[in-house]
């Protein structure tokens, strides 16, 4: 039998549905304008959708924090997606706080369910960091520095291959994340992409791992939002979150083949030897997913805290996975292009090792070289901010109070449940009240003496924000930083870099990396053209 839209059941269910509707509209306006951080300043939104987000990712050099928190204060809040406020901070206890906190602020809901969909996995519970750590200890890291040098040895063969008749033009970005994919498969899987070689094709693997981490959404794409917060759009097709997904099934299908046979070599290995299970002393590998299988198979992990085969896979990708050290070495060179006398320095103190192939104990008592990475990582950071969401109503300690847009003052801040905190990397390492008048100015040498105001940054590395802290701080530094280095003292012992654009036409954005492309040149994407020459000791 037909309902008609004027049945009593067809009128209830519309009644609801419109109910329904209106109550979350305005459990929505109350959270926007009742919020506890309606007190602080801010820059007024220029949209309603889009909020402040995207006159932020517009400005060159991700300049717009500085100005605000110039204009503002220490602490303020803009507007993201629909006037959502968003609290901006530089206050260290107020970082120190959400960081330390990781349970109760983590990634923003639509970044959670994001990496849920594509990857399988939703971020690790802290009793299995019990699995994770120990695999990327220094003792790990020792045993894949052979396989950073090497494939730096291969770059800089390929480079002396292009500049055998002279100088020559080189678009570095593109060959330096060519260099560090080829790192990802040996040092991660224990798989050759050979990204490096020009002649040879590109495997399966390869390409799925390269479209996937290329298929990231703008930050000021109102899309990932709108699906988090409403179900039923995810049943709307997405060009890029298909391919993203496509990406992915490539990746665990070839890759759950790869575990398994791992898996089943380990086994074989350990009934070869007697042996009736993993003990730490056992982890030691060629490759990052063979560390993680042995580290999962230990006996002294319970039976509940394990990782199943899929989020060992998606660990691997995540840690090895990111742009960071392609991103970060690109701008290591693009700061010492500009400066010859720097550029020399490091040189000199590069060439007094007595060897091609450096062990990562030899790297890392390098000085010079580490002022540089520790420069580069806090002026050029990659990664310019984290937002974190609170999971509850909370209030956030000040090292200081402060007075509010109404004359208020106050000792703390109050947060609401749903209230997002964003760490402003970038600012940070760029604040003046931190690191001095010279703080804008790219210069290794304040590492030999760093200011004291940087204790106060709750860094996991160098007391920078570049690899995050607290708990869930990044698990792979160690492996990106000996990578950076083994680049750097490869690359800079065999060529003399110069900027292959004049400095004008060079732009700076952020996406969501921060990233280096010509001002001229737009429709080639990201790229750093360096004019290179071989070194000649005079």
């Amino acid at each position: 039998m037909a309902l008609s839209i004027t049945s009593p059941d067809v009128l209830a269910v519309l009644f609801a549905g419109v109910a329904y509707g209106l109550w979350r509209i305005y459990r929505f306006l109350f959270f926007v304008t009742r919020t506890p951080l309606r007190v602080l300043p801010g820059p007024p939104a220029q949209s309603w959708i889009h909020g402040n987000l995207k006159q932020l990712v517009s400005e060159e050099n991700h300049v717009l924090p500085d100005k605000w928190f110039a204009r503002y204060g220490k602490h303020f809040i803009d507007r993201e997606f629909f006037m959502i406020p968003r609290l901006w901070t530089l206050d260290p206890r107020i970082i120190h706080h959400v960081l330390t906190h990781s349970v109760d602020y983590p990634r923003p809901e639509e970044n959670r369910k994001n990496l849920i969909e594509i990857l399988g996995r939703g971020e690790e519970h802290r009793l299995q960091r019990r699995i994770l750590n120990p695999a990327f200890g220094p003792a790990q890291v020792r045993d894949l520095t052979e396989i950073f040098v090497q494939k730096a040895i291969e770059l800089r063969n390929i480079w002396v291959t292009a500049t055998q008749d002279g100088p020559a033009q080189v678009n570095v970005s593109k060959d330096l994340s060519r260099m560090t994919l080829d790192v990802i498969g040996l040092a991660g899987f224990g798989y050759d992409f050979n990204a490096l070689d020009p002649s040879g094709k590109p495997n399966e693997l390869s390409m799925a791992f390269q479209k996937l981490f290329s298929n990231a959404a703008p930050i000021s794409s109102v899309w990932p939002f709108l699906r988090s917060l409403i179900p039923f759009l995810k049943l709307v097709p997405s060009k890029r979150l298909t391919a993203a997904l496509e990406s992915s099934a490539t990746l665990r299908r070839v890759g759950s083949q790869i575990v398994a046979e791992r898996k089943a070599a380990i086994l074989r290995e350990m009934s070869e030897k007697h042996q009736d299970g993993i003990e730490r002393k056992d982890l030691k590998s060629r490759d990052l997913l063979t560390l993680l299988i042995k580290a999962n198979m230990a006996k002294d992990v319970p039976e509940d805290q394990r990782l199943s085969d899929a989020d060992v896979l998606g660990r691997t990708f995540l840690i090895a996975g990111h742009e960071t050290t392609s991103t970060a070495t690109t701008w290591a060179l693009y700061a010492l292009s500009q400066r010859p006398a720097m550029q020399q320095k490091l040189r000199d103190e590069l060439l007094s090792v007595p060897t091609d192939t450096p062990t990562m104990d030899e790297l890392m008592a390098l000085p010079y070289l580490d002022h540089v990475v520790h420069e580069t990582l806090r002026l050029h950071s990659p990664l310019t901010m984290l937002v974190r969401e609170a999971q509850y109503d909370d209030v956030l300690p000040l090292s200081e109070p402060f007075t509010d847009r109404f004359g208020k003052t106050h000792n703390e801040i109050r947060i609401a449940k749903g209230n997002r905190v964003v760490l402003p990397v970038m600012a940070l390492h760029r604040s003046k009240e931190i690191w001095g008048e010279d703080a804008l100015e790219f210069k290794p040498e304040r590492w030999e003496q760093p200011p004291e105001a940087i204790s106060a940054i709750p860094g996991v590395w160098g007391h920078l924000l570049t690899f995050i802290g607290g708990p869930r701080a990044c698990i792979g530094y160690r492996f990106s930083l000996v990578e950076i280095k083994a680049l750097l003292f490869t690359l800079i012992r065999a060529f003399e870099f110069e900027l292959g654009v004049p400095s004008e036409d060079i732009l700076i954005k952020t996406a969501p990396l921060q990233r280096l492309s010509v001002r001229s040149a737009p429709e080639k994407g990201f790229q750093l053209p360096l004019l290179l020459k071989p070194y000649k000791a005079a």
